[in-house]
Parts: C-alpha cells; sequence; structure tokens
C-alpha cells in the first residue's frame, strides 16, 4: 500500500505536528507533503521521511514568513502531485485537507480545526489588520470560505480531535466525523517536586488564546502568572502586564514539565480545539480551570479534575479559580484521567479507524 501523509506547514513542534508524528509513525517510508518547512524545526521521527514543499516555500523565506500567503495556500495544496498513491492522511488546521487525492485512492483527514480565521475567529483577526484592509480581507476570507466548504468534498473519512470539532465539521461543511482524542506522552509527564503558588498559562501569543484575560484574571487573584509561549502579540502584552507576569517564552520539555508540576493551577481561559496542554498538565498532577463548551471540557470533568468556568468573563474565571483553590485534588486521580489520551490509546483508536476505512485488499 502507497500512503502519503500531508499537514499543512512543518515550522515547530506542536499539537498538530505531535499527532502527524504519531499517525507517521504507522508508515515509516510514506512521505510528508507540506506548503512550508523550517530545517530544523520538527522531530527527527518526522525529518525522517522524505518532505516535500510546495511552490510556495521559494517565497516564505524558508518557513519564516508564511500567514501573509494564506490566499495562495489553496491552489498550492491542489498542486501536490499524488498519483499512485492507495491512502492520502491529511494532518488539518488550515488547507490540508483540500488536497486532490488520485482516483480510487482513500483521503482521511485527521482535523484540528476547520480554518478558524475563516469561521468562528474571524472577528478576533480582522482588528489585527489596518481599517483600510478591512474590506479586502472580509472579502478575501469569504472567498477561502467557500473554498473550505467546497475542498472537503474531497476527505472520505473525517477524524475530529475534539466533540467542539466535530461540531464544527457537521456545522461547516455538513460532515459526520469521529472524534479520535490527540495522544499526549503521559509517560513523560509525571508528577513531582512541590506545588508554588503561580498560574501557569501554556500558549501561542495570539488573539484566540486570550492571554491578556489570563493576565487580568492573576491580577484580581493578586497571584504570579507564568506564560509559556510565544508569538506576535508578546511585545503588546509585555506593556500590559505587571511585574508579577513572566514571559518564559519557549522552553525545554523538561522545564514545561517542571513548571506544571509547580503551578498552583493550569489557567485556560479560551475556547481550545482540544487542548493537550490540559492533558500534560493532569498528567503531572495539576488542575485545569478552563471553559465549559470548549474543547477543554473532553478532558476535565468539573470538580473532579479542576472546574470549567460558564463563559469566559474575568469575573466567572476568578470565580473558577476559587473553586479550585478552594479544595485538593489527589494528583493520582488527575493522572488517571490524563492516560485515557495516551499515545498507546491513540494507536489503538486510529488503527481500528484505518482497519474499517480501509479496503481489506490495502490492510496488511
Amino acid at each position: 500500500m502507497r500512503v502519503a501523509l500531508v499537514h499543512d506547514w512543518l515550522t515547530g513542534m506542536r499539537g498538530g505536528e505531535a499527532v502527524l508524528a504519531e499517525i507517521a509513525s504507522f508508515f515509516p517510508d510514506a512521505p510528508i507533503y507540506t506548503l512550508f518547512r523550517r530545517d530544523g524545526a520538527v522531530a527527527p521521527e518526522l525529518a525522517t521521511h522524505p518532505i516535500h514543499t510546495s511552490a510556495l516555500q521559494r517565497v516564505s523565506f524558508g518557513g519564516r514568513l508564511y500567514r501573509p500567503l494564506l490566499p495562495l495556500m489553496p491552489q498550492a495544496v491542489a498542486g501536490f502531485r499524488l498519483d499512485g498513491y492507495d491512502l492520502i492522511v491529511s494532518s488539518s488546521h488550515c488547507v490540508a485537507k483540500g488536497v486532490i487525492p488520485p482516483p480510487g485512492a482513500v483521503h482521511v483527514c485527521y482535523c484540528h480545526t476547520p480554518m478558524r480565521y475563516v469561521w468562528d475567529q474571524r472577528d478576533d483577526y480582522l482588528p489585527q489588520v489596518s481599517p483600510l484592509l478591512r474590506p479586502l480581507l472580509r472579502a478575501e476570507l469569504e472567498h477561502l470560505r467557500t473554498w473550505d466548504v467546497v475542498s472537503s468534498a474531497r476527505v472520505d473519512h473525517f477524524v475530529a480531535n475534539s466533540r467542539l470539532v466535530a461540531r464544527r465539521i457537521e456545522r461547516y461543511w455538513r460532515r459526520e466525523a469521529e472524534v479520535i482524542p490527540p495522544p499526549v506522552d503521559v509517560d513523560f509527564f509525571t508528577p513531582g517536586g512541590e506545588r508554588g503558588p503561580h498560574v501557569l498559562m501554556v500558549a501561542a501569543l495570539v488573539p484566540y488564546k486570550r492571554v491578556e484575560v489570563g493576565i487580568a484574571v492573576a491580577r484580581e487573584l493578586g497571584l504570579p502568572l507564568h506564560i509559556i509561549g510565544e508569538g506576535p502579540m508578546r511585545r503588546t502584552l509585555t506593556r500590559r502586564a505587571s511585574k508579577s507576569v513572566s514571559f518564559l517564552g519557549r522552553v525545554t520539555r523538561e522545564r514545561l514539565r517542571d513548571e506544571f508540576r509547580s503551578a498552583a493551577f493550569l489557567l485556560v481561559p479560551n475556547v481550545e480545539d482540544f487542548g493537550m496542554v490540559t492533558v500534560e498538565a493532569l498528567a503531572c498532577g495539576t488542575p485545569v480551570v478552563g471553559l465549559d463548551g470548549s474543547g477543554t471540557a473532553d478532558v476535565v470533568v468539573s470538580g473532579e479534575h479542576g472546574h470549567l468556568a460558564a463563559d469566559g468573563s474575568v469575573a466567572v474565571l476568578v470565580a473558577a479559580c476559587h473553586e479550585v483553590m478552594g479544595r485538593s485534588f489527589a494528583p493520582a486521580q488527575l493522572r488517571s484521567r490524563a492516560e485515557s489520551f495516551s499515545r498507546q490509546r491513540f494507536r489503538r483508536r486510529f488503527r481500528y479507524l484505518l482497519e474499517r476505512v480501509l479496503p481489506a485488499r490495502l490492510w496488511p
């Protein structure tokens, strides 16, 4: 069986790339087709695969400047030549699911979320653009929205990472999706050390992560806040934050684990598609404050593993934090919940999916 993997871009190792790496382990010889690649940015288990980039790679400054190329991405992903492959597995949060499979091939898409810029979070991104350019951007986003719906027909089987994303797939594309939570390395993230008084956020510094809300919540609580992550909003957020807020940037996995182990709780003030860091925190015995109706709710049962706020306002989140701070959580119980999302369980679920959707002649 000839297999091709498709991923939006390989410019770092985040949740989507961790999922891709686990899927790629099923097919160690499969090539990866991606719009952009940044040298040295992915883990060795992905770098060992043949990696084919799109024509846009040449104008992306080595995968360092690609967001302005969004209008060109649908055409670029459709340009991949996949003749001769029996199975296409796309890992998509942007345009990867729009790849054109050859006749007779089976296309399975693991969808992290439909494009947030054109659907549920469009209004979060528009204010970042000059008012003079907003009408042009709105028109382009409408064009992308149409393409997004049309290209969803190129997928035979959708897999969503959470119930929330499955609902988005049904709402936007009128397609059903099977839910398979992403794999988390719970063997690495383990309890240990002593709890400190600080709040922890682990998030890219981009609008939809609502880091500024987390800063306001910590200020109301009177607690230090540690923020792990980088992004274009760092300078703006740094100017707004007090001295009790520490921007730690990118950290090693060991430092991340130490931060989970020592935090009073993890704060997730935004609607997450799933939120692998939530599972990592629980695996370290750390409770979580998140939002009800978010992908976080697939992981956290309010009162058992932390607390889910009814909405994302500062006052309601502060009350949820007090709920968590006012009780104790058994690290073993939190870790037991995290183990439901282990890499081993992902592999079993994904293998069972492939056995069901592939013709018997293709699956050994």
